[in-house]
């Protein structure tokens, strides 16, 4: 067996049938990385009969003299053949040597677990730690258990199976976010697909969420419309329906007050603790629909175009839908924009007969961190299962230049600090 360089085509044609695969192993994620000061190799190690049995898109980070190597999601290899994963590891590490990379970093699409939010339960993966065990004994070295967002790529994804009927996976969603989805309806939330024309929405709102520059968001909706492989959407208020729906619960509200009123008239002098309870609970939910009132004629007037609440690339790579990036208007939370659009895509997809819908990177489920709760919940309340990987292994494939590396790490901190 040997590693050959492998072309654009022959990628492709090598990962779009192989049974593992992500997005991020394509020739396109590889093309947009080019941009972001990466450069890029696709390798596959070729059998004697001239096939290729393992390839992986590889990222190469140059600082100074010294490269550095990605394989984001890991090599598209079957981890379970223990012959073929040492033969590829042996061919790569040389290969790479040569190519005076000091290491490579890979972070497999290895299941250590998968949580299940519903029940609060775990299903750990039998074989795990016989594949950590044996990729330790040829010589990777594991980076640790990251539980938030330390990593190259997040070690938690939430996943939702559609393999389902559209009316089961909306009911097994978290009933408080069912609701929330029909009252963004109802607010007038529209989910329309965007153009590459309408990007700076996107890039808005979301460039202090990700560390990248515009240029990346442009590649990527050019790269990856080449093969049909990006959709991209935005959720959007008619305020004209908001003001409607507002004035139609008022009116109710005030009418239920009204009807309060009048009862409490008619049972002057008796007992009515209760009934005065009641009524200032809803007349204070009125004075609450009132200012909302005020606040969608105030919308209506200053937007009668609309307002942009939240945005959304979707990735497609075979029966796999994947949330690439996203963000929301902060300003209008409250109208559960992003609640919406995340259910009408999923229903979208699932009639498309996709098979998965990846809602993205999360962080351990089983850990107290305020910051990261909300964004947990979300994506576990539609009912998406949590999917562990592996983590970060780190692969040293030039042992002078990495010593000679770690041994300057201290010069380079000084230079770089007196920039």
């Amino acid at each position: 067996m040997y590693i050959k360089e492998l072309n654009n085509a022959e990628f492709n044609l090598f990962t779009d049938s192989y049974p593992q695969f992500s997005i991020y192993q394509t020739s396109e994620y590889g093309f947009i990385m080019n941009t972001q000061n990466y450069t890029s190799l696709f390798l596959g190690l070729i059998d004697n009969y001239e096939r290729i049995v393992a390839a992986s898109l590889i990222l190469i980070e140059k600082e100074g003299i010294f490269k550095y190597a990605y394989a984001p999601k890991g090599f598209l290899i079957d981890y379970s053949n223990k012959e073929l994963v040492e033969q590829f590891t042996n061919l790569i590490k040389e290969y790479l040597g040569k190519k005076k990379i000091m290491a490579i970093k890979i972070n497999p699409m290895i299941i250590k677990s998968s949580y299940d939010y519903n029940t609060d339960s775990t299903r750990i993966n039998p074989e795990f730690q016989n594949q950590m065990d044996f990729l330790k004994s040829l010589d990777y070295y594991h980076l640790g258990y990251n539980n938030l967002f330390e990593a190259f790529k997040p070690r938690y994804d939430a996943i939702i199976d559609l393999n389902k009927p559209i009316t089961t996976l909306f009911g097994n969603m978290n009933k408080n976010f069912k609701n929330k989805i029909k009252s963004a309806d109802r607010n007038g939330v529209r989910v329309v697909k965007g153009t590459s024309d309408q990007l700076d929405y996107l890039y808005e709102q979301v460039k202090n969420k990700y560390p990248r520059d515009k240029k990346y968001f442009e590649d990527v909706l050019f790269f990856f419309k080449k093969r049909n492989m990006i959709d991209y959407y935005y959720a959007k208020l008619d305020t004209n329906a908001y003001l409607i729906n507002v004035q139609k619960k008022y009116q109710k509200q005030m009418d239920l007050c009204n009807k309060l009123n009048n009862k409490l008239f008619k049972n002057a002098g008796k007992n009515n603790n209760k009934l005065i309870t009641n009524k200032i609970y809803e007349e204070n939910k009125l004075n609450e629909l009132k200012n909302e009132l005020v606040f969608a004629t105030k919308l209506l007037k200053e937007s009668p175009d609309g307002i942009l609440l939240a945005t959304m690339l979707i990735a497609k790579y075979r029966d796999e839908v994947y949330i690439f990036m996203d963000g929301y208007n902060k300003d209008f939370k409250k109208l559960n924009a992003k609640h919406l659009m995340t259910w009408k895509l999923i229903e979208k997809y699932s009639k498309e007969k996709y098979k998965r819908f990846n809602l993205g990177g999360m962080t351990n489920p089983y850990i107290k961190n305020d910051k990261y709760k909300g964004l947990n919940e979300f994506k576990l309340s539609f009912n998406a299962r949590c999917v562990e990987y592996i983590g970060d292994l780190e692969l040293i494939t030039n042992q002078k230049l990495y010593n000679l590396y770690r041994n300057s790490k201290p010069i380079r901190y000084i230079l770089k600090r007196d920039k």
